[in-house]
C-alpha cells in the first residue's frame, strides 16, 4: 500500500496521527472538519487495513477513551529515503574504504548546509529557526517548531529519514545534529530526544549562545 493511493480523508487522518498522535476520535474529527461518525468510519477502514490501531485509556469514572495511533505498517507508509539497498551499498563502501564512508556523509552534510545557509541568510535568530524547521519539513522530516519562550525553541522531527541507515552507521545521526549546529552557529543546540533511544521522535533544543549568562546578569542587575 502506498500513501498516495489511500483516499484523501483517510490519508489526512494518517498524516494527522503521524504529526500529533495518539488522538481521540473527537480531535481527529475536529481537525478534518468532519463528523465524529464520519471519522469513526474512516478509522474503522484504516484499522481493517492494519495501518491504525487504538489504545484504551481510562480517565476517572465512565467509559474509557480510545486513542488512535499508527501501527508499524502505517508508519512505514511515510517517506523513507534510505532502505535496504542504501545500507547494502554503504556496506560495500565501508568494506572497500572506511574513510570514504565518512567522506560520503561529510559531502551530504556540506550540500545541505550550503542550501540551508542560503535560505537563512539575513534573517533574525527566531526567523532562522522558523525557516530551518520549514527546511526540515520540506525534506520530509515532518518537523514541528515549538517556541519555548525566552528565545528558546525546540524542533521536533516526527519522521526520521535516516533511521534505517543510522541503525548501522552512527555517522548518519551525527551528521543530523551537526547540520543543525552548523546552520545555526550562534546557537546552543542539543538533542533532547532520540529515535534510536526508543523515543518517539528526535527533538533539538535551540537557544542563543550566552542566553543563560545574560539571564543570570539580569537577575543581579
Amino acid at each position: 500500500m502506498l500513501l498516495d493511493l489511500i483516499p484523501e480523508a483517510r490519508r489526512e487522518i494518517l498524516k494527522l496521527l503521524k504529526r500529533q498522535g495518539p488522538l481521540p476520535v473527537e480531535d481527529i474529527a475536529d481537525a478534518l472538519e468532519i463528523t465524529v461518525s464520519g471519522a469513526r468510519q474512516h478509522l474503522s477502514g484504516l484499522e481493517k487495513d492494519g495501518v491504525v490501531t487504538y489504545q484504551r485509556i481510562r480517565q476517572g469514572p465512565g467509559r474509557p477513551r480510545h486513542l488512535y495511533e499508527l501501527t508499524d505498517e502505517g508508519d512505514a507508509l511515510f517517506p523513507r529515503r534510505y532502505d535496504e539497498l542504501a545500507n547494502e551499498l554503504l556496506g560495500y563502501v565501508q568494506e572497500h574504504d572506511p574513510t570514504l564512508l565518512d567522506q560520503l556523509f561529510v559531502r551530504r552534510a556540506q550540500r545541505r548546509i550550503r542550501g540551508a545557509q542560503r535560505r537563512l541568510e539575513g534573517l533574525s535568530f527566531p526567523d532562522k529557526v522558523r525557516e530551518l524547521a520549514k527546511i526540515l519539513d520540506d525534506e520530509g522530516y515532518y518537523a514541528e517548531l515549538q517556541d519555548l519562550g525566552g528565545g528558546r525553541f525546540r524542533i521536533i522531527e516526527r519522521n526520521c529519514l535516516v533511521k534505517d541507515v543510522a541503525e548501522r552507521y552512527a555517522q548518519a545521526c551525527t551528521s543530523e545534529l551537526s547540520f543543525v549546529r552548523k546552520v545555526l552557529p550562534e546557537a546552543e543546540v542539543s538533542r533532547s530526544t532520540h529515535v534510536l533511544n526508543n523515543q518517539p521522535c528526535c527533538a533539538y533544543d535551540i537557544r542563543p549562545r550566552g542566553a543563560e549568562q545574560r539571564a543570570g546578569r539580569g537577575v543581579h542587575e
